[in-house]
């Protein structure tokens, strides 16, 4: 239970916004206010979006709007979506970093259109159509713990990364951890745009196979097997979630890599058959203002789109370090071909051949 200031009527109220939360979901209940409209506003989100990241976005929210209940549910970016197509009239807003999962739902109808201010000034490079808006842009990164710099070089890019896999085979046997991508749609997206974006990109899994690399589902996993030491080297791991967890754990190091960097943005849309299409308006013209991307600049380490800002959290100030290195992954067309069932079973083949080539030499 949280307790939270907020002001009403020019006073401010000491008033117990209660904020029940479990691993996987949050609830804010509706409070009365002044306001003359008394009746009962509901919002439900269902995201792909651990609850801590996203708590100060719906608490800011939820002080701004205290009479909605407000109710929010995380799952992992599959279940989400299977969870969407079995019943599309239990929810409102849908956000998550599967980004072709969220493009094939808003291009099936799936969405509802936003005609607002806040949905036409944003991006045309963060928007498709009126319907579905990327509102976070958070890096993919490498993770190394404090051993490898105190043993090898410093990482700072893939041909470094490739360079110590290749020099320090035998030593970094089992200590080095990736996405699976057969089992994580984040890793399997990840691996589609990088086997495009670098020639080397085969080489780099056959220099994981060399040295045993563990294969897991989550960014969660690699980074709680990077802090007990289990692992020394990250790979592909989402920067958002990196950022947070390397603040309490500083044996640890992030590093955006500065020859190039994907770049997830995490798609939400209005659900076509949402029961309380008016709150989720509000909430998405929240989510494209001024104030809801100040918060996730701020307050969390999403990072904000919006153009207005440009300090620490912000795509703006990313570019100025980053320049050219970032890699946004596009929000358009050519993400459903990543969800082409004879693509995928393609490049899993490849991915798994490589992966395991030294072995199949050796062999």
């Amino acid at each position: 239970m949280r307790v939270f200031p907020i002001v009403l009527s020019g006073w401010l109220w000491l008033l117990p916004i209660v904020a029940m939360a479990d691993d996987d979901s949050l609830h804010f209940p509706a409070r009365e206010t002044d306001r003359e409209n008394t009746e009962p506003r509901e919002l439900i989100i269902r995201g792909a979006l651990d609850v801590p990241q996203f708590e100060p976005v719906l608490e800011d929210f939820h002080q701004r709007y205290p009479d909605i209940d407000l109710h929010y549910r995380n799952f992992s970016t599959l279940a989400l979506h299977q969870h969407f197509l079995d019943d599309d009239t239990g929810t409102d807003v849908v956000i998550s970093s599967a980004m072709p999962w969220q493009y094939r739902l808003a291009n099936d109808g799936h969405g509802r259109a936003l005609d607002s201010p806040e949905a036409m000034a944003w991006p045309d490079w963060a928007r498709w159509r009126d319907e579905l808006f990327a509102v976070t842009f958070e890096p993919i990164v490498m993770v190394y713990h404090e051993t490898l710099t105190q043993r090898f070089d410093h990482i700072e890019n893939h041909d470094d990364l490739l360079s110590l896999l290749e020099d320090e085979r035998e030593a970094l046997q089992g200590r080095v951890v990736t996405y699976d991508p057969a089992r994580s749609g984040a890793g399997y997206t990840y691996a589609i745009e990088e086997s495009q974006l670098s020639p080397r990109y085969w080489e780099l899994i056959a220099a994981f196979g060399d040295v045993n690399a563990d294969l897991v589902g989550t960014t969660g996993e690699m980074l709680e097997g990077l802090a007990d030491g289990e692992y020394l080297i990250g790979y592909n791991l989402l920067g958002s979630y990196a950022r947070d967890f390397v603040r309490d754990h500083p044996q640890l190091t992030v590093v955006i890599p500065d020859d190039y960097a994907l770049v997830v943005q995490r798609p939400v849309f209005m659900a076509k058959h949402a029961p309380n299409p008016r709150t989720a308006e509000l909430f998405l013209n929240y989510l494209l203002s001024e104030a809801g991307q100040r918060v996730l600049a701020e307050r969390t380490s999403l990072g904000a789109v919006h153009p207005a800002l440009d300090g620490d959290g912000t795509a703006s100030a990313l570019r100025k370090r980053l320049g050219d290195a970032l890699r946004p992954i596009r929000l358009g067309p050519g993400l459903l071909a990543t969800l082409d069932d004879l693509k995928r079973e393609a490049l899993l083949s490849r991915w798994n051949r490589e992966y395991q080539r030294q072995r199949n030499d050796e062999d």
